[in-house]
């Protein structure tokens, strides 16, 4: 992907989410017309899955069918916007980029659309996305059905757009914001120093759970969005079945109490937290569970009606890498036996043709902004939680919703306080990712001055708004 920089800027609609049944009371005056559509993109032979560098095999079954959801909002005239959902593992730009060409040609423009990942580990690799995670080339013939399923993915992601555009029909939005408790911050640490990845009580935790719904004029149920923040890893690196883990179970079970709803579910800045407990299967019915009860308790409550349709802006911004490796430690590097030396014999390969070693990423940072009442901020890359509890001390965490795996997830989106501890989200993970090093501590400072820039003043927290802005 290469981008200039420059702003993308949309005003247009947009509509996501959720919903009450006939006995919820309608909101508001505003109708917009709104369109929900699910498509289904299990794959009907072997595949490698995503997610762990541990497991080399293709997959062995279906334990659970894999959905894109989408949503579509607004009338042709003024533009209609779109979500969609992909239950995936790590949806790289270019599949995004390739998606947005085609419904271009159906006049819905780039900057119109958002497609988020759920991040389960259990669902098919993807063309472009984690390309050293195995550490080995692939087998010619694994490579293929990979490049085959990320081609039927794109036409099935197109597919649930489309579907969802000629689904509109009379409806209204309303938000509400709940609790759910199983994320856990993993970050380990002993004696002052990080250690790896476990279980680590203390440590940092988003559990907001805000859901939007759609409604029809009678008040039944079309659509609803929950968000978050959370791994999907509830199923272990040696689960060999496809499955959306909680988040497939958390859309699965809404959709089966209201027939003919649609359930996008997204995550929010969960990079660094895991569910617990985890490694089975009935933990990821279980969790899944808990998301869909506290949907349902919402939904038996009020929701703060959106009157009218959000302004939508999208913006790429450059986030730098720190300080290059030289040749030699390449080569240094390149001396293991493992996917640390796989991804350093490439890139010398890289140095060798004269390739230049990437210097930043181009990454995506999207808001949906309904009036004063509610801002949705879309962050790419597999984004830690601090980033989510910046963002609710500086803005109204009662207006605010945080989702990361957004458009593109290049690698993980680490802090300014996870850049200085170390560790895997910092550093380790990059060579799956195939990334040259590590980020340079000024970026989560860009992420936030780009929100700044799309996020309206009259949604800062009062003492940010009088301490003069960002941090």
């Amino acid at each position: 992907m290469a981008f200039s920089g420059k702003n993308i800027a949309l005003i247009g609609c947009l509509g996501v989410a959720g919903a009450a049944v006939s006995s919820c009371r309608t909101e508001g005056p505003r109708q917009l017309r709104v369109g929900a559509a699910r498509v289904e993109i299990t794959p009907e032979y072997p595949v490698r899955l995503a997610g762990y560098a541990a497991r080399r095999t293709e997959c062995t079954g279906v334990e659970q069918r894999l959905w894109a959801r989408a949503l579509a909002i607004g009338e042709d005239p003024e533009g209609p916007a779109l979500l969609i959902t992909v239950e995936n593992c790590v949806l790289p730009g270019g599949l995004t980029e390739a998606i947005c060409r085609r419904l271009n040609r159906t006049g819905i423009p780039r900057e119109r659309v958002v497609i988020a990942c759920t991040h389960t580990h259990s669902a098919p690799c993807l063309s472009g996305a984690l390309p050293t995670m195995f550490g080995e080339p692939l087998p010619p013939d694994h490579q293929a059905r990979i490049e085959r399923y990320t081609q039927e993915l794109t036409v099935k992601l197109e597919q649930a757009a489309l579907s969802a555009l000629a689904d509109r029909r009379p409806a209204r939005l309303g938000w509400a914001q709940g609790q759910v408790t199983f994320a856990v911050n993993r970050r380990t640490f002993e004696g002052g120093r990080y250690r790896g990845l476990g279980v680590n009580r203390d440590g940092p935790t988003d559990h907001a759970l805000p859901v939007l719904r759609v409604t029809d004029p009678e008040g039944r149920l079309v659509a609803v969005a929950a968000n978050y923040a959370c791994h999907c890893t509830a199923l272990g690196a040696d689960y060999t079945k496809v499955c959306g883990d909680w988040a497939g179970y958390a859309a699965e079970a809404i959709e089966n109490e209201y027939p003919g709803s649609t359930c996008l579910v997204m995550i929010g800045c969960g990079a660094d937290a895991d569910p617990q407990p985890r490694t089975g299967i009935e933990y990821a019915r279980r969790h899944g569970r808990a998301v869909a009860a506290e949907i349902r308790r919402l939904l038996d409550r009020d929701f703060r009606p959106l009157s009218g349709p959000p302004m939508c802006r999208l913006e790429f911004i450059r986030l730098p890498f720190g300080s290059a490796r030289t040749r030699q430690q390449w080569a240094e590097r390149a001396r293991r036996d493992d996917a640390v030396g796989y991804q350093a014999r490439l890139q010398l390969a890289r140095l060798d043709r004269g390739e230049p070693v990437q210097t930043h990423l181009d990454y995506p940072v999207q808001t949906w902004v309904f009036g004063d009442d509610l801002a949705m901020i879309f962050l790419g890359g597999e984004v830690v939680v601090d980033y989510a509890l910046r963002l609710k001390r500086e803005y109204d965490p009662q207006r605010l919703w945080v989702t990361a795996y957004a458009n593109d997830v290049p690698c993980y989106i680490p802090s300014q306080r996870v850049l200085a501890e170390g560790g895997y989200e910092a550093e380790e993970s990059m060579v799956y990712y195939d990334r040259p090093g590590r980020l340079a501590p000024e970026v989560e400072d860009l992420i936030m001055a780009a929100v700044g820039r799309l996020v309206p003043p009259s949604f800062r927290a009062i003492d940010t708004a009088a301490a003069g802005g960002l941090r």
